[in-house]
C-alpha cells in the first residue's frame, strides 16, 4: 500500500462540478493499493498517517500531529501510484489492485484512519473522475509504502 501524504491549508474533491468533499487544515492522502496488500498493510499505514508529527509547533518545528492541531483528513484513490514507466512512454497500471480488491481495502483505510485519529475522514469517490484541488502547506510531501515498514 502506498501513500502520497500532503499537509495542507486546503484540500477539495470535485465530481462533475459539485465538490463532494473538502477540508481545511490536515492532511490529503492519496492512496495507492496493490494486489499483495492486506488489512495490515492499511493498519500500519494508518497508524503511522495518524500519528506522523509534520505540523508545526510554536517553536516553529515540526512536532504536531493531525490530531494534535484539531486538523482534518481527506483520503483520495490513486491506483497510478503504481504506475510502471520502465518501458515505452505510456505507463502501464498493472500493478495497481483490481476494482473488486482495492475498493474493500480503500474503505477499510478510511474507517481504520477515523478509529485511529477520532477525526471523521473525507473521501473521494473510487474509480471517479475527480478533480483534486489543495493548498500545500510548506511545502510538506511524505512518500510511504508499506513494503518499506
Amino acid at each position: 500500500m502506498r501513500a502520497v501524504i500532503q499537509r495542507v491549508s486546503a484540500a477539495s474533491v470535485t465530481i462533475d462540478g459539485q465538490v463532494k468533499s473538502s477540508i481545511g487544515t490536515g492532511l490529503l492522502i492519496l492512496l495507492g493499493i496493490e494486489p499483495a496488500d492486506t488489512e495490515a498493510d492499511a493498519e500500519w499505514l494508518c497508524k503511522k498517517t495518524g500519528s506522523m508529527r509534520i505540523f508545526s509547533d510554536e517553536a516553529g518545528l515540526m512536532n504536531l500531529s493531525v490530531q494534535d492541531v484539531g486538523g482534518e483528513l481527506l483520503v483520495v484513490s490513486q491506483f497510478t501510484l503504481y504506475a510502471s514507466t520502465k518501458k515505452g512512454n505510456r505507463p502501464s497500471f498493472i500493478r495497481a489492485a483490481r476494482p473488486e480488491q482495492a475498493i474493500p481495502l480503500y474503505e477499510k483505510f478510511v474507517a481504520m484512519l477515523s478509529a485511529e485519529t477520532g477525526i471523521q475522514v473525507q473521501t473521494g469517490e473510487f474509480g471517479a473522475d475527480m478533480k483534486v484541488s489543495l493548498v500545500n502547506d510548506g511545502p510538506v510531501t511524505i512518500i510511504m509504502d508499506s513494503r518499506d515498514e
